[in-house]
């Protein structure tokens, strides 16, 4: 069921306005916890595209319409960029001067932008030698003070949350509430671009902050009578990183979707009510599958993802003949691929042709003209 025309000229408005985007703060304020005083730090974060996805409904078919909802178009390439703004405004906004993270790299990236924005410290810990080289370079760049650990992302997060009990620095990982704030707004986009809420929301789980938040978003819409309905929450996580999925803690989780590599999701109990309030699934899928998915979204779609991102629409592929027909649907990219292009040379049908003299007749032979 779609939209009053009132709501559809609402919505349509904000859409129109796009073009003089003023960062997700400004343009949802009545929406998050923020006042006059609250120094907003943004660098135009929001915003992002729903992309058609049509050689993917034509494989599905039976009349699905199929989106992606591609967050890798935020300003540090990742869907972080709406939690931190939110996250270091307020941090900002209490005298703090220095920030602390545990990233398995996309939100070491965005928390250096945005305190560097502010004018604060960012100190990042990251599991040794499991941080993609795309978001390392972005932390370092932007100013942060990287320390490696020998040990996975959960033990970092455990040090970085008894650091910031103790001493003077913000936390800014999604236990952080106005992180998931931040980070409800991509709900609000995606129904205003559709005029309702999609039938179905896949999406990746990591730590599940994101999941918990898509999830606020639109039930704060949904009562507000800006969508008559609210999606069914599609969870996925790899086969070798899938706590939410068994119902364990994975004390050494393995995939190459490094994002989500997260063995003690901090944000579990709030995912779990999202399954349960949505008749939502959370299954896994394996780290081939994604591949699939991932080469997929850039040879047959043109959009270049992270491997992690590529778990949503890895898990649509997983779930094609359940879904309804004629449903809507919208696949949530989280990241950018030149995150990690790495795993892009690593895993591509591409023909990379060596060695050739330099001269047309060499070069058109190969073209097969």
């Amino acid at each position: 069921m779609f939209l009053s025309n009132s709501l559809r000229y609402h919505l349509r408005n904000r859409v129109i306005n796009l073009g003089c985007w003023p960062g997700l703060i400004k343009e949802y304020q009545s929406w998050l916890p923020v006042s006059d005083e609250t120094p907003i730090i943004t660098l135009k974060e929001g915003g992002t595209p729903l992309i058609p996805a049509p050689n993917i409904e034509e494989y599905i078919g039976r009349g699905v319409t199929i989106y992606l909802k591609f967050d890798g178009l935020n300003p540090t390439g990742s869907f972080k960029d709406r939690g931190m703004t939110m996250a270091i405004s307020k941090a900002k906004e209490i005298g703090s001067r220095a920030i602390i993270c545990a990233s398995t790299g996309n939100t070491s990236a965005s928390a250096a932008a945005y305190a560097c924005r502010a004018g604060m410290k960012a100190f990042v810990l990251i599991p040794d030698g499991y941080v993609a080289q795309g978001k390392l370079a972005q932390a370092l760049l932007y100013g942060a003070e990287i320390l490696s650990i020998q040990g996975n992302f959960d033990e970092a997060l455990r040090i970085v949350r008894k650091t910031a009990e103790s001493y003077p620095v913000t936390l800014v990982n999604s236990l952080n509430p106005y992180r998931l704030q931040g980070q409800k707004t991509a709900a609000f986009e995606v129904i205003e671009a559709l005029g309702k809420a999609p039938d179905w929301l896949c999406i990746p789980m990591g730590n599940a902050g994101n999941i918990s938040a898509y999830w606020m978003g639109f039930k704060e819409y949904y009562k507000a009578g800006y969508a008559n309905s609210t999606p069914r929450m599609m969870g996925f996580q790899s086969s070798g990183s899938a706590p939410l999925v068994i119902g364990a803690t994975v004390e050494n989780p393995n995939t190459i979707a490094t994002a989500i590599r997260i063995g003690r999701p901090v944000n579990r109990d709030k995912a779990i009510k999202v399954k349960k309030d949505s008749n939502g699934i959370f299954s896994t899928v394996t780290d081939k599958e994604i591949i699939k998915a991932y080469q997929i979204l850039a040879s047959r779609e043109g959009v270049f993802c992270e491997p992690a991102s590529a778990v949503s629409v890895a898990g649509l592929l997983k779930y094609r003949n359940e879904i309804p027909d004629c449903a809507v649907i919208v696949c949530v990219l989280t990241g950018h691929g030149l995150k990690d292009p790495s795993c892009a040379i690593g895993n591509n049908t591409a023909t990379f042709h060596t060695g050739i003299k330099p001269d047309i007749k060499s070069i058109t032979k190969l073209m097969g003209l």
